[in-house]
C-alpha cells in the first residue's frame, strides 16, 4: 500500500531521518500504550498497530513527523439527534374570565297589614246641625296632620244649610285639602251584598293601615258593640279611625257628640247596613 511505501522510505533514509522517525514512533507508542522496538538499523516490525500509527501520522511523501500527541476532538452532538424537552406554553396575558353572576330578580313581598290599628286624630264635634259632613271630614284630615277649620272644610265640600250632598263631595274635599289622590268613592245602592261587606272591610283595613281615615255617609239606626243606640234618620256623616280583628270591627269617631259620646266600636257588617243607599270615601 501507499502508506507502507512511505514508511519504508522514511525508515531506510538517512540516519538522521531514521532517528527522528524512531522518536516519533516511540512517542506515539507511549501515547497509545504500544511499544515499538527498533533493531540496529533494521526495519521495525510491520504489525497492524504500527501500520495504523504510521497511517495516522503520515502526510505527504518524505514529510517530517513531529513527536506530538493527537487529541481527538470531542464529538459535537447533532441538533437533530438531541431530544428536545417539551416547552411549556407561555401564560396568557389576558386575565381569567370571571364567571358572570346571574342576577335573579326578587319579587317584592307585600307586607300584610296589622290585625288591628287605630289612627291618631284630633276630635272636634260639629259646630252646628248641618256641619256633620265638614266635621267628619276634618277629623279624617287631622290623621294626616291637617288642621283646617270646619268652615274651610265646608267651603271645600260645598256644604249648605241642607248639609253635604254626597260621598263624592267628601272625596273631592279630602283629596284637595290633604294634597293627595288616595281617596275614591264607593256607593251601596241598596242593601249591601256579602261582596260589598267584604269590600268595605278590605277598604277600611287598606286605608287605616296606610294612615288614612274613612268618612262614611249613613242614614237610619244602628247599634254599637257595647249596645249603644245611634239613630240619624235624616242622614249623617261620621269617621272610621281604626279597626280590629282584621277589619271585622271598626272604631267610629262621631262628630254629633250625642249624650257626650264621641267614639264607639261597631261591626263592619252593621256599618255596611247603616250605609245602605249611601256611600263612603276611602
Amino acid at each position: 500500500m501507499k502508506h507502507r511505501q512511505q514508511l519504508r522510505r522514511v525508515v531506510t533514509a538517512s540516519p538522521y531521518r531514521a532517528g527522528a522517525v524512531s522518536a516519533a514512533v516511540l512517542a506515539v507508542g507511549l501515547t497509545t500504550g504500544i511499544l515499538l522496538t527498533q533493531g540496529n538499523g533494521s526495519t521495525p516490525p510491520a504489525n497492524a498497530s504500527t501500520i495504523a500509527v504510521a497511517e495516522k501520522m503520515g502526510g505527504q511523501a518524505g514529510a517530517e513527523v513531529a513527536p506530538s500527541l493527537v487529541t481527538p476532538s470531542p464529538a459535537t452532538p447533532s441538533p437533530s439527534a438531541s431530544t428536545s424537552a417539551p416547552v411549556p406554553a407561555a401564560p396568557s396575558s389576558a386575565p381569567p374570565t370571571a364567571a358572570k353572576a346571574v342576577a335573579t330578580p326578587t319579587k317584592a313581598v307585600k307586607k300584610a297589614p296589622p290585625a288591628s290599628k287605630v289612627l291618631d286624630y284630633d276630635y272636634e264635634a260639629q259646630i252646628n246641625g248641618w256641619y256633620c259632613g265638614p266635621a267628619a271630614t276634618r277629623i279624617a284630615l287631622t290623621a294626616r296632620d291637617r288642621q283646617p277649620s270646619q268652615d274651610d272644610v265646608a267651603a271645600a265640600l260645598g256644604t249648605t244649610f241642607n248639609g253635604t250632598n254626597s260621598a263624592d263631595d267628601v272625596t273631592r274635599g279630602l283629596n284637595s285639602l290633604a294634597k293627595t289622590n288616595f281617596y275614591t268613592s264607593t256607593f251601596i245602592q241598596g242593601s249591601p251584598s256579602p261582596a260589598q261587606m267584604d269590600q268595605l272591610q278590605a277598604d277600611v283595613v287598606h286605608a287605616v293601615s296606610s294612615g288614612y281615615a274613612v268618612v262614611a255617609n249613613i242614614a237610619g239606626s244602628a247599634t254599637d258593640t257595647d249596645g249603644g243606640w245611634h239613630s240619624y234618620d235624616g242622614g249623617h256623616y261620621l269617621t272610621v279611625v281604626g279597626y280590629r280583628d282584621s277589619g271585622r270591627t271598626v272604631q267610629i269617631a262621631d262628630p254629633a257628640f250625642v249624650n257626650g259620646v264621641s267614639s264607639y266600636w261597631m261591626t263592619t257588617i252593621d256599618l255596611a247596613n247603616w250605609m245602605a243607599t249611601r256611600g263612603y270615601s276611602a
